[in-house]
């Protein structure tokens, strides 16, 4: 499972969200991964090092490229994660309802 307080602070960032996207539709190498970006390759490495602590990407060594792939596993456990928070939100609010439709029936 990932550390859900790094995968959390890694999708904090804007770029990271972005490069995240990116790999879901697929494998890419840094470089790739860098083109849409106004920034430096060792500034996308950077990312992608926070990424990969994260436990949201896997990168592999192929020659002298270094592809990235998504995690798909770590996304699924984040989204159970925000799945748990849900139902328990969807719970306070259905109580809510019950509460203010009783005093309504009251009036």
């Amino acid at each position: 499972m990932p550390n859900l307080d790094a995968a959390f602070a890694a999708l904090a960032d804007p770029t990271r969200r972005a490069i995240l996207a990116r790999l879901a539709l697929g494998e890419a190498t840094v470089m790739e991964l860098a083109k849409p970006f106004e920034i430096s390759q060792p500034a996308i490495s950077r990312h992608l090092k926070v990424l990969e602590g994260a436990g949201l990407i896997v990168r592999r060594v192929e020659g002298t490229k270094r592809p990235c792939r998504l995690v798909p596993k770590a996304v699924a456990e984040i989204d159970h994660w925000l799945g748990l928070l849900r139902q328990t939100l969807t719970a306070n609010y259905n109580r809510l309802d019950d509460v203010l439709a009783e005093m309504k029936t009251k009036e």
